[in-house]
């Protein structure tokens, strides 16, 4: 009854109007949350204790004390308790003594912001999600807006993000039940989609569809298919290619056309999320990375071409050699175009689990690179000193090259001894190999072996928070209109100079006819897709279309049910809740259950001795 009691008073709590707090105010209670922890831990305990859901530590009383501690600004708990979160993790990093008691402290908030957000009415887990606060940095300057969930994932919050809660609003927002609606001073709201379970086609011909998280999913899979088809295209005759006295075909226009409109997409996306987020860098991931380097090396393969053909190829020989250097380039972008095909299947845990543990362990070899460097720095000097000492030398690419493939596990022993000197060059090549291939690429499998380990020990939360940070990279950047590239040039060349020019309501009405004009096709799909299939009356088509069926629990007539022929008997003879009173307490420990059996004991002792005292004295 305590329990219930404890949650009901949560609810009410958070259940009031929305209240945006001033950046002082979140401040405030960030500290104050901070303190509350610092009592609730004053010492190390085990992780487990905490994260378990039986937890001795974070019990309903605890977590109604923490709802409570939020006074009017009930909403904004989750919030807050993860800003925690990152000052204790920060403190972690900075004082390697108090590391594990800040790592505990920065756990139990989490787990107390993930409790809060359970605890929620379901009319207001979309506002408390979506709502983006704006706190007090160091120098005294207001944060970047910031909401609960995209704090999470900035932090890579696998116990908040792992919750059916937060899964729910990603799932809601990537199936286009909810729609992110972008206000003033970079605010944005959570709302559901009004016609979401309408069966009229005309009611989903909707331009702003193509922002759904899903759709656009599908629809870039499908630009990058002809994307690739066009890169081969263009690479499948390379004698053709490479024919200087030869001048644009239409798959080399089509591809660097598309190449622009991919880096320009990139870079407007970043620069926007740069001006929202307080840490730019967590938001870049492995995707990223790719596609700058796919785009970069496309640009440069368009620069260098541009300028070959700007030559007389019959007076000028460098125009051949650029000629050929703009296809040695375009060249080396097949493995980079070809790798992002693994996004087609991301969607499938072992896929999206494989990115997390490549991501981790490339972030994990950080380290490796870093000695790996420092090291050949050293050698490259001595060796291309050792190489300078009979006054004559190969340059300092030999050097390298040399300790490249020793590093590769292709070493060239005769090389050191007649080039750098025997027995010095030798020597040094031989320490060379010694700590690049014995201690150094050992220390790498071992980090690989560690990042791998630490990801499937977590398989399913990594992969939910994989899922999150992909749902909400492509709607974080605020774009009432969605031009997915290439048509993403129209929006830049077009469309968007008119904006400072037309008023705001012709403005809106312009890209509406424009989009409903280009995304045709798409958006007739999508539309067929949510009025016919979405709805279908095939059970199997809706099951596999809306996700898992509701939650039954609470419903009567499923812990009551009725037969449809009373002369047949009766399921509901003993009452469901009278055949639960006998259920353990699952939810809390055994320590926690005998802490309780003895309060109410003394409670009733108490009583006991008021009571016996009362008639003595009468």
């Amino acid at each position: 009854m305590g329990d219930a009691l404890a949650v009901e008073d949560q609810r009410s709590i958070l259940s009031v109007r929305s209240i945006v707090p001033e950046p002082s105010s979140i401040t405030k209670l960030v500290k104050r949350y901070r303190a509350l922890i610092l009592k609730l831990l004053p010492v190390e305990v085990e992780l487990s204790q905490i994260s378990d859901a039986t937890s001795s530590i974070i019990t309903p009383e605890v977590i109604a004390a923490f709802a409570r501690a939020g006074g009017d600004f009930g909403e904004a708990v989750p919030f807050c308790l993860l800003r925690a979160k990152a000052t204790f993790m920060k403190e972690a990093y900075a004082n390697p003594a108090d590391y594990d008691e800040n790592l505990c402290r920065a756990v139990a908030a989490e787990c107390l912001a993930r409790r809060i957000v359970h605890n929620l009415p379901v009319d207001r887990l979309e506002s408390v999600m979506s709502t983006r606060y704006r706190y007090k940095e160091s120098d005294g300057d207001d944060s970047a807006p910031m909401s609960a969930l995209e704090t999470a994932i900035d932090q890579h919050g696998t116990i908040f993000l792992s919750s059916s809660e937060a899964q729910h609003v990603v799932n809601s927002l990537w199936k286009g039940d909810w729609v992110q609606r972008n206000n003033e001073n970079m605010d944005i709201d959570y709302v559901p989609y009004e016609r979401t379970e309408s069966n009229r086609f005309w009611d989903h011909l909707n331009p702003e569809r193509l922002s759904v998280p899903r759709y656009q999913s599908i629809f870039r899979i499908v630009v990058w298919f002809v994307f690739l088809f066009v890169y081969s295209q263009s690479v499948q005759s390379p004698l053709d290619t490479m024919d200087p006295s030869r001048n644009w075909d239409w798959a080399e226009v089509v591809l660097y056309i598309m190449a622009i409109a991919f880096l320009v997409e990139e870079i407007i996306k970043m620069f926007k999320i740069i001006r929202i987020a307080n840490r730019p860098m967590a938001t870049i991931g492995f995707w990223t990375i790719v596609n700058f380097l796919t785009d970069g090396l496309l640009i440069s393969a368009f620069i260098l071409r541009v300028i070959g053909l700007s030559m007389d190829s019959s007076k000028d020989e460098e125009a051949s050699l650029l000629h050929f250097r703009s296809f040695q380039v375009l060249a080396c972008v097949a493995p980079l175009i070809w790798m992002k095909l693994l996004t087609v299947f991301d969607g499938y845990k072992t896929v999206g689990s494989l990115q997390v543990v490549v991501t981790r362990m490339l972030r994990e070899s950080t380290i490796f690179f870093i000695l790996l460097g420092i090291m050949a720095v050293g050698f490259v000097q001595s060796m291309y000193a050792l190489d300078a000492a009979d006054g004559e030398t190969g340059g300092a690419a030999i050097v390298v090259n040399n300790l490249i493939q020793a590093l590769l596990g292709s070493p060239d022993f005769d090389s050191p001894s007649e080039r750098f000197g025997y027995p010095f060059g030798l020597i040094i090549f031989y320490g060379w190999n010694f700590i690049s291939t014995i201690i150094l690429v050992n220390v790498l499998i071992a980090l690989f072996g560690s990042a791998y380990q630490d990801v499937t020990d977590n398989e399913t939360d990594e992969y939910l928070v994989f899922f999150a940070h992909k749902t909400i990279d492509l709607i974080r950047a605020p774009d009432s209109f969605v031009y997915i590239a290439p048509f993403n040039l129209i929006e830049a060349v077009l469309i968007a100079p008119l904006e400072w020019i037309l008023p705001k309501e012709w403005y809106i009405n312009l890209n509406r006819y424009i989009m409903s004009t280009l995304f045709f096709i798409p958006l007739t799909l999508i539309a067929l897709f949510e009025s016919q299939i979405a709805h279908s009356r095939s059970q199997r088509l809706r099951a596999y279309f809306s996700g898992p069926p509701p939650d039954e629990e609470g419903d009567p007539k499923v812990e009551d049910p009725t037969v449809d022929d009373d002369s047949q008997g009766e399921i509901s003879k003993v009452k469901f809740e009278d055949l639960v009173k006998v259920f353990p307490n699952t939810a809390l420990t055994e320590g926690a259950l005998v802490q309780r059996e003895i309060k109410d004991l003394r409670k009733q002792l108490d009583r006991l001795e008021k009571l016996v005292s009362g008639k003595e004295k009468s």
